[in-house]
């Protein structure tokens, strides 16, 4: 996705938003702390992308979530220093001012508390588990790539991401639709 948004092309910049915009609010929602500070430093994050991608500042194109992650991390040392949210790479692309309103700032605060069930239920999976669901959900990266990691086969790790979500899905429910 990220080699056709780099290329221009919007609807796949979209796909990657919708497919991490969660995972970058819940990990500024965790650090900041307010839902409208959240909002506004995941609309800098993915503003900040765009613009690294047009600039052609991202050489290789790294994992997703680990990217935009990176990115929410330096936006919100940035916040802080600043004493404020910065409007820089709004601006420049001409974005406006989103404002939640309070059925988004609950849903926010909700995606928030929901990180300590997810917390207590990663505690509960055995270390391999827990590492390869880490790898491969949050990180993005290939099975056979964790299999080369963990030192494991792929079907053994294909099997313990699918045992570990299985276990996760039955203690904490199956997410967003």
């Amino acid at each position: 996705m990220l080699k056709a948004a780099r290329a221009g092309d919007a609807e796949a910049f979209s796909a990657f938003f919708r497919r991490h915009n969660l995972v970058v609010l819940r990990y500024i929602r965790r650090r900041v702390g307010s839902a409208h500070d959240a909002a506004d430093l995941t609309a800098e994050t993915f503003a900040a992308a765009i613009l690294s991608l047009r600039r052609g500042n991202a050489r290789e194109i790294p994992d997703g979530a680990a990217w935009l992650c990176g990115i929410a991390r330096h936006k919100i040392i940035d916040s802080y220093r600043a004493g404020r949210l910065e409007e820089a790479a709004r601006y420049e692309l001409r974005l406006e001012r989103i404002e939640p309103d309070d059925a988004d700032i609950e849903a926010i605060n909700n995606l928030a508390a929901g990180d300590a069930a997810v917390q207590r239920a990663l505690s509960a999976l055995s270390e391999p588990e827990r590492e390869a669901v880490i790898e491969r959900v949050v990180l993005e990266r290939d099975y056979a790539d964790i299999a080369e990691r963990t030192n494991s086969s792929e079907a053994a790790v294909r099997q313990r991401v699918s045992r570990a979500l299985a276990r996760l899905r039955k203690e904490i429910g199956p997410g967003p639709k």
